[in-house]
């Protein structure tokens, strides 16, 4: 399944499910080149239509995954007869949960997070994957000498995907320059490394594909999430009139 462009966001996406994720991982895994696995929520789009590095990054991506219950249910309704928009909406915990069927995996590094929540999820992925080498580096701290070791150790260790975690926009940012040094599958994961190894509570996915993840998310985060729930909307939906009354003003061009 190829990209398509979600209507007024203005952003593209790659509708796969969280099985479908996991067995194009495993495809690009197997190629041996640097590719990088992305996925957009309300958040993400505010930063493409606002930071043009940010836009250029998610638009040179192999896969953009609907991450979030709005844009899901927007490409359900313009491109699937309203159907599909919970097997659609695919997170990063969505598609880690189905990490044992990527195939051909042997080095997976996880980047980012606490030191905690960093030894939490490589122990969970050891165990899902037994046979695969997994090794961790935390994100505390993280400033140019910790990318420049982080660079290092990923040139030394080889692996065939990592899983970023560093939060909007730094891990993006730090993507971007590791994937030139480091030929694999790249990952910007955000939180799923705290969820994966069980510090951060996700919510239940039925409350996901109701759309009320935000609800849940700020009860249980209220310092991380308030202004994503309750300014970053306004935000975007002035950028979008904006850019709206951008356009249209140059397809009209010059009265004369």
């Amino acid at each position: 399944m190829g990209r398509v462009r979600l209507p007024f966001l203005d952003v593209d996406v790659t509708p796969f499910t969280a099985e479908e994720a996991a067995r194009e991982i495993g495809r690009l895994v197997a190629t041996g080149d640097a590719h990088t696995v992305v996925g957009h929520n309300l958040h993400s789009v505010t930063l493409y239509h606002s930071d043009p590095a940010f836009a250029a990054f998610y638009d040179r991506s192999t896969v953009i995954l609907l991450d979030g219950a709005p844009l899901a249910k927007l490409w359900a309704r313009t491109f699937n007869g309203g159907q599909g928009s919970g097997a659609h909406r695919v997170g990063s915990v969505d598609w880690l949960a189905r990490i044992a069927e990527v195939d051909g995996l042997e080095r997976i590094a996880v980047l980012g997070s606490g030191s905690e929540a960093n030894t939490g999820a490589v122990a969970e992925l050891r165990r899902r994957l037994p046979q695969a080498r997994v090794e961790g580096r935390s994100g505390e701290g993280w400033n140019a000498a910790a990318e420049a070791e982080a660079s290092a150790w990923l040139r030394e260790f080889a692996p065939q995907l990592v899983l970023t975690g560093l939060g909007m926009p730094l891990q993006e940012q730090v993507i971007t320059r590791l994937v030139d040094q480091v030929p694999a599958v790249h990952c910007a994961v955000g939180g799923a490394i705290d969820q994966v190894a069980g510090i951060q509570r996700l919510a239940p996915r039925w409350i996901g594909r109701l759309g009320f993840e935000w609800a849940w998310r700020l009860l249980f985060h209220p310092r991380r999430v308030a202004y994503r729930v309750f300014v970053e909307p306004w935000k975007l939906f002035f950028i979008l009139q904006r850019r709206r009354r951008q356009g249209t003003a140059t397809t009209q061009g010059p009265q004369s």
